[in-house]
């Protein structure tokens, strides 16, 4: 089941990155970005209080409730082995992190679920796989550009990276050319605002573009 799940997010090559999305807008936002194009979804938890986490958890629940497999669910920002746990009861399929935790990358693993931790250097990043990571998120790729990706892929070609952080509908084709297998986009393609302002068509919009620009 988690190679089908990896398959699929290295089809796809984006993730949408929700933050800040109450669990009472949750679908409304997953129907626009589906619409849209983009059917994997990480859910970051809100690490900044308990009503955070629980929130997080009550989203991924209701997306699978709702959406079942047609959408790709994981969790974000996930900093604990308990957290993997949490998550995986919740329906999360795969686990991403902003740093290289062994513990979460290995209890990740024994769940049988797909683990994408953040690393930015080329020694975090061997280590990351090294621990069993299947994906490794190159963050924050933004800021240092494709060229960056393009340095780091060159000896490190066998590990699969998705560039995250700063990554645009209009510069993610650069870093897919330097050798990233997918990104990972929050801001520039989720935004809360456009939701609560009842603008989803602007994000059904904004989704399409990044469709069109990783194809």
């Amino acid at each position: 089941m988690s190679q089908a799940i990896l398959d699929r997010i290295l089809k796809e090559k984006v993730v949408a990155i929700v933050r800040g999305i109450s669990s009472g807008r949750i679908t409304e936002l997953a129907e626009a970005l589906e619409k849209g194009g983009i059917v994997c979804m990480e859910i970051t938890f809100d690490q900044s209080s308990r009503e955070g986490i629980k929130n997080t958890l009550a989203s991924i629940s209701s997306l699978k409730e709702k959406f079942g497999d047609r959408l790709c669910i994981g969790a974000g920002t996930v900093m604990s082995a308990e957290q993997v746990r949490q998550a995986v009861e919740a329906g999360a399929e795969y686990m991403i992190s902003p740093d290289v935790n062994r513990e979460v990358i290995e209890e990740t693993k024994k769940q049988g679920k797909i683990s994408i931790p953040g690393a930015l250097t080329p020694t975090e990043i061997a280590q990351a796989y090294a621990y069993g990571a299947d994906v490794v998120k190159v963050f924050p790729a933004g800021v240092l550009g494709a060229a960056y990706m393009k340095a780091v892929k060159a000896p490190l070609k066998h590990i699969p990276m998705f560039a995250v952080g700063g990554i645009s509908a209009d510069n993610c084709g650069e870093f897919l050319k330097a050798g990233a297998a997918g990104i990972g986009a929050g801001g520039n393609l989720v935004s809360a605002k456009l939701l609560e302002s009842g603008q989803t068509d602007e994000i059904v919009k904004t989704a399409a573009a990044y469709a069109a620009a990783v194809k």
